[in-house]
């Protein structure tokens, strides 16, 4: 479990900068909730990732924590979590799962982020749409794509440590 917060921790690390005062960046909560097979888990990762990057680095905020555990961890790891369980009766492989999960958990967590700034009033909700949206759609790809990865490396290497036991090296 500490070696995937690292690799998140990580991941986030690199910030896009998006138009009208945000950024972007990747969160690696489908992944976490994958691999270790909960929501939940996911959101324990997300939050103490969200700490050590608030208190340690000044990143994100110590103002915007919450706001930021409910958009990564609880949105972003049940959207994951839950649209990969959903996908995997569907496709042969759970790589096209994990891609999607990946990308729809950032995508969803970023249209909620817009929302939140429109009801605060620091954003309006079009534009804080659009922006949030258009940006996030294309991270996103980059995000399915390190999930899915992600998911087949350690399917490859370490299958003992995936919660989802049906996910094997194609």
């Amino acid at each position: 479990m500490a070696i995937l917060a690292a690799g998140i921790f990580a991941i986030q690390a690199v910030n896009i900068p998006i138009p009208w005062g945000t950024s972007g960046h990747m969160m690696g909560a489908a992944l976490a909730a994958i691999v270790l097979g909960s929501p939940f888990a996911a959101v324990f990762i997300l939050t103490l990732v969200l700490i050590v990057q608030g208190v340690l680095f000044g990143d994100g905020g110590l103002t915007v924590m919450g706001a930021n555990i409910i958009n990564m961890g609880v949105i972003g790891g049940f959207v994951g979590y839950y649209s990969y369980r959903g996908l995997l009766p569907v496709f042969k492989s759970p790589y096209a799962p994990a891609f999607i999960a990946g990308w729809l958990s950032l995508f969803v967590a970023a249209l909620a982020c817009a929302v939140e700034m429109a009801v605060a009033g620091t954003f309006p909700l079009e534009l804080g749409l659009l922006s949030m949206g258009l940006y996030h759609a294309v991270i996103g790809i980059i995000e399915g794509g390190i999930t899915a990865f992600a998911v087949y490396l350690i399917a490859t290497a370490r299958p003992d440590i995936m919660a989802d036991a049906t996910v094997v090296p194609a």
